[in-house]
């Protein structure tokens, strides 16, 4: 199958593609359209089986795609153990209706055995931080 083009140009689509890789493996589930979810697919199984491999080899073609030194290393150590013994299809396309705007399919990408906490990565530090300045308040008051 060739590759899709998705409207953009080469560089476009490469940034892309590794912005989205980055993104499904920090929170192990996304949100976009169908055709960037197909799109997105068959690269991220890749990824995942690049990181199976433990050599040095692989881990610097991880780092020349991801350019991510964090996702490389949750690919290396989680991901990779997490789908050990499964020899493929480590993700899944589930269709969630249109976006209201411009009526675009979208779809929900999401790893198969996914960790639901992963999700909320960057939500404990900002609700830390909200904390901090309600101590501050009532310290002050």
């Amino acid at each position: 199958m060739a590759n899709k083009k998705l409207n953009r140009t080469s560089e476009h689509r490469k940034a892309l593609l590794k912005n989205m890789l980055n993104s499904l493996i920090k929170y192990e589930q996304i949100t976009t359209t169908l055709p960037k979810a197909k799109f997105l697919k068959p690269q991220a199984d890749k990824i995942i089986t690049l990181g199976k491999k433990e050599t040095l080899q692989t881990t610097k073609m991880l780092m020349s795609k991801l350019q991510d030194i964090i996702s490389t290393n949750k690919v290396k150590k989680t991901l990779s153990k997490r789908y050990l013994t499964r020899k493929g299809g480590y993700t899944r396309i589930v269709k969630a209706g249109f976006r209201y705007g411009d009526n675009a399919p979208m779809a929900i990408i999401e790893f198969v055995d996914r960790d639901v906490e992963a999700k909320r990565v960057d939500k404990k530090k900002k609700e830390a931080g909200k904390n901090k300045t309600e101590e501050k308040k009532l310290a002050t008051a």
